[in-house]
């Protein structure tokens, strides 16, 4: 079962299968993991249902986010150990005066959230040596030095986790791809407040721009390059 069996129509698999689309994507030799906007405001402070987790921020995606940070907590820790870089984009707390524009218009709700909903979740926040990147847009990529710091790190190959996957998950995976990194998602380590929107933009990433499969295949993988690399030696 994947997130969108069931709800993509077996009809439109077999039209991108016949456009030749969902090839592997693969993996290089130099992977990076992004923790994307794993915030308060994206979960909640407390473990909470959807439509109980909106009381407190608008924009928390409640249970589907806490699931998602249990899955991603033990992949960040995989990195560290391997001694692999972690990069976390994110939304910077904002400020009426200077930060309106399309995102304040659209999302009017991001622009009254307290401090509190800026922290990282404890069980996934950074440590010292990891790459902290404010953005004020969907894209990790777009208006932060995220590819400088990349190219700086030798990566090739990005895990992409975080929040939401129809926004800048997807976004950010589009961009990677089109700067020619390898791109990984894995399925269960991010989040959305749309169920429908996850799977379907899952689906589609899968496709077009990255490979996407359950947190232990990617870790599976992360394990092989490690395995690799101490053969080489």
């Amino acid at each position: 079962m994947r997130p969108w069996t069931g709800i993509v129509p077996e009809e439109e698999d077999k039209r991108y299968a016949a456009a030749g689309f969902a090839g592997p994507g693969g993996i290089g030799r130099r992977p990076a993991l992004l923790i994307i906007d794993v915030q308060y405001r994206t979960v909640g402070t407390v473990r909470k249902p959807y439509w109980e987790a909106i009381e407190e921020y608008p924009t928390a995606c409640g249970e589907a986010g806490w699931a998602a940070v249990d899955n991603i907590a033990p992949l960040l820790a995989e990195f560290r150990r391997l001694g692999f870089p972690v990069l976390y984009p994110h939304v910077a707390p904002k400020n009426i005066s200077t930060d309106s524009g399309r995102l304040a218009a659209k999302v009017p709700s991001i622009m009254t959230i307290d401090s509190k909903g800026y922290e990282f979740v404890e069980e996934v926040a950074p440590v010292a040596g990891d790459v902290l990147l404010p953005k004020k847009h969907p894209s990790a990529f777009f208006g932060t030095p995220l590819v400088s710091h990349l190219i700086d790190l030798g990566a090739d190959t990005l895990f992409v986790t975080g929040c939401t996957t129809s926004g800048c998950v997807r976004s950010s995976v589009s961009d990677a791809f089109a700067y020619n990194f390898n791109v990984i998602v894995p399925e269960d380590c991010v989040y959305d407040r749309s169920p429908t929107s996850h799977a379907v933009n899952l689906w589609d990433m899968n496709a077009k721009y990255a490979d996407v499969m359950p947190s232990a295949d990617a870790m599976a993988l992360l394990q092989g390059l490690s395995k690799d690399s101490a053969a080489a030696e």
